[in-house]
């Protein structure tokens, strides 16, 4: 599975809205729309560590890494094999 697609499904899985039709591209600030809260965001490390056998650090919890699908595959190639 791209790896787009893999962090889109699970953001989908997870939003904090419940609308069937929540739309939202690559590059647009989930944060900024509504779709998460701070409880996804854990959610979310938890999920990138374990799906990608990394750790996260403490100085990389920054928003940026995390607030777009794009940033976070991008966040995700800087510290893996999976460029």
């Amino acid at each position: 599975m791209q790896l787009h697609q893999q962090i889109r499904d699970f953001i989908l899985a997870n939003l904090v809205v419940f609308d069937d039709e929540v739309e939202f591209g690559n590059a647009d600030n989930i944060f900024e729309l509504g779709f998460v809260n701070s409880l996804f965001a854990m959610k979310l490390v938890t999920f990138i560590e374990s799906e990608f056998q990394m750790t996260i650090e403490s100085d990389e919890m920054e928003i940026s890494n995390f607030n777009t699908i794009d940033n976070i595959v991008n966040f995700i190639q800087s510290k893996s094999v999976y460029k």
